[in-house]
């Protein structure tokens, strides 16, 4: 009782964050109910979930801001939690000093020093500033900001010149300076471009402290957390790994329950009969109670819903175009007259391109989609566009334009007046809103279905060309999994702007890069596109030819892991066996017990039966148990 009682000490005091029994309550509506999580010091964890589940809400709990209902909500003494300021900072103070002042305690030992007079008191304070490393403190705030995409000269300029995307840049790089002991990131990839992202994951990989991650965005869940929390049917329930390897064990513990429950339904099913032919026998009235009260013991198993998300539907244009849809030939394009954002434009678009558009915010990916959107027109050059071309743009700034005080249906009214009701709300339901939030003004949708609702108006007429321009901000992983159905469904041609890999990886053929005042195919996929920006490029015939030399290193790699996992191979199949010789029995026995006439020829045989039955089922269930731990062991030793 002592060592149990130590060994659980032990695993609270490594514990960073310990939520017991939670339940927390928004608007009257329950979002988490007796939710409890154990979440190690220094892990790195991607919380997930389906919009609207809670997420945000537990990180008010977590930091105070919000009272459970019930249960609580543990942390270490003294422990720091920083998160990225709600409003952006917009005073007239130089970003390399906001980021600065990020950091308290350095700030003020730095103040203090200035005034100090007591030795003894200006030694504690240079003591204390060498432990915290307070000298090199400016030389890692320059690094972050220029991580974040601020250059020399703009770390010196004031807040106030940047947009509210760009200030909120800044309000991350304040938080990943100050280093809180848990750093919670409540979707930190909105607001930044494809580098900040990459530069992001880099970072999170060396963060020394604790992590907290809400975000959808797959490859980030891959890269920089070792663990995801899962909000789900209001509770929280911590797997290893990444986000693959999440979905994959869940897939598995998915289908091992729903095989118990079907079985445990079978033999409930079986108990009942025999309890309603033979309660009222008086020879078989004992077993009829045995087993009436065998299933009142009997606990439900409940089934693991995987909620199925609304597709998008993106309608077809009326005809197709003859290629190229559009020609650049030596364009320029900009907002003042004699300075051009870009130049040099020689480009030709074909009408069945999935193209994706790179390079950092500034360098001119959303003046090229005004450009051949129409909304900006070429001061230089020639832009030859195909007869009869529909371009159609999606972009994030665009869900501003919603009227507010109108629902779906009337959005989608105004662009077909004279079509019956039953019509228009059939267009609505294309775009994957629920009937219920088709009444709902625009003004109290979530991010979600905004977007789908803009998205939907932006391709209503079916266009030649669409343009895409962050689609996926305040998409969950599972609606951004059916954005890219959508896409690599629809006929047209595809320009796309985003952070999102994973979108990217699987609905673009083509990379061109938006860098220096012009625009140009890429030579490369993304991952050299990712050594490029982390500093890690090679030239492309050396990554061959060190590609081509350590292949045989990475053929003994595996030869050793397979050898080191050998012994474990041969229990998974050895559980393999063990379960499918019990399944058999089990079947058999089922077909015995299916017998009506066995009840009433050899009562103790059913007995037996009955009782080896539910001991084979417990003996299966060990097994299941041991071959899914087994098998994911396996899996993560050899993915490595």
């Amino acid at each position: 009782m002592a060592l149990a009682s130590r060994a659980m000490l032990g695993q609270i005091r490594a514990a960073m964050l310990i939520i017991s029994d939670l339940s927390l309550r928004i608007a009257g509506r329950l979002l988490l109910d007796g939710a409890s999580l154990s979440l190690p010091a220094g892990a790195k964890a991607g919380l997930v979930g389906r919009n609207g589940t809670g997420k945000t809400t537990l990180f008010r709990a977590i930091t105070g801001d919000l009272a459970p209902e019930k249960g609580g909500i543990s942390l270490p003494k003294n422990t720091r939690i920083g998160q990225v300021a709600q409003e952006a900072p917009g005073t007239e103070e130089a970003l390399i000093d906001i980021v600065l002042a990020a950091d308290t305690e350095r700030a003020a030992l730095m103040a203090e020093a200035e005034t100090a007079t007591d030795p003894h008191r200006i030694a504690e304070i240079q003591v204390r500033l060498t432990d915290i490393d307070a000298h090199s403190a400016e030389a890692r705030a320059a690094t972050i900001l220029a991580g974040l995409g601020f250059d020399q000269d703009a770390q010196q300029r004031p807040a106030s010149s940047f947009s509210g995307g760009w200030r909120m840049r800044v309000a991350l790089a304040s938080v990943l300076f100050a280093q809180p002991d848990l750093l919670l990131l409540d979707e930190p990839t909105n607001y930044l471009d494809l580098e900040g992202t990459l530069w992001l994951e880099n970072y999170l990989g060396t963060y020394p402290h604790t992590v907290l991650l809400i975000s959808h965005d797959r490859d980030l869940l891959n890269r920089a957390v070792s663990s995801i929390v899962h909000l789900e049917q209001k509770k929280l329930t911590f797997w290893r790994g990444g986000y693959d390897q999440f979905e994959r064990q869940r897939a598995e513990k998915m289908e091992l329950l729903e095989k118990t429950r079907v079985k445990q339904e079978a033999a409930r099913k079986h108990m009942q009969a025999f309890v309603d032919r033979f309660r009222y026998k008086a020879s078989k009235a004992r077993q009829a109670q045995s087993r009436l009260k065998a299933l009142e013991k009997l606990q439900p198993i409940e089934a693991m819903l995987d909620e199925t998300v609304t597709p998008f539907r993106f309608p077809k244009p009326e005809k197709s175009v003859a290629s190229p849809i559009i020609a650049l030939e030596g364009g320029a394009v900009g907002y003042a007259p004699g300075k051009p954002v870009l130049s040099r434009l020689n480009l030709r678009i074909d009408n069945d391109d999935r193209i994706a558009l790179m390079g950092a915010n500034g360098n001119g990916k959303s003046t090229f989609a005004k450009l051949l959107s129409g909304r900006l027109k070429l001061e230089q050059g020639r832009m030859t566009v195909a007869p009869g071309l529909k371009v159609s743009m999606f972009a994030q700034h665009q869900l501003d334009d919603l009227r507010p005080e109108e629902n779906a249906y009337q959005h989608v009214r105004r662009l077909m007046p004279d079509a019956p009701e039953a019509k228009a709300r059939a267009k609505v339901a294309q775009f994957g809103l629920a009937t219920e939030k088709m009444s709902t003004p625009a003004k109290d949708l979530s991010g979600g279905e905004k977007a789908r609702l803009l998205m939907g108006l932006a391709a209503f007429d079916g266009p030649n060309l669409f343009i895409l321009d962050e689609p996926t901000n305040h998409l969950d992983i599972d609606s951004r999994a059916a954005l890219i159905h959508a896409l690599n469904d629809f006929p047209g041609a595809v320009i796309l702007i985003s952070h999102d890999r994973h979108l990217i990886e699987a609905t673009a053929d083509r990379l061109w890069l938006v860098k220096d005042g012009d625009v140009a195919p890429f030579d490369g996929d993304l991952g050299d596109y990712r050594r490029i920006v982390t500093g890690q490029s090679v030239d492309r015939r050396e990554k061959r030819e060190a590609d081509k030399a350590s292949k045989a290193e990475r053929r003994r790699e595996a030869a050793q892991r397979r050898a080191a996992m050998e012994p474990v191979a041969k229990e998974i199949k050895a559980t393999e066996g063990l379960m499918a010789r019990t399944r058999q029995r089990l079947d058999a026995i089922e077909d015995q017990l299916a017998d009506p006439t066995l009840y009433e020829k050899d009562p103790k045989a059913v007995t037996q039966l009955s009782k080896e039955r539910a001991d084979l089922a417990g003996t299966l269930a060990r097994h299941e148990e041991r071959w899914l731990t087994l098998s994911a062991e396996y899996e993560e030793a050899m993915a490595e």
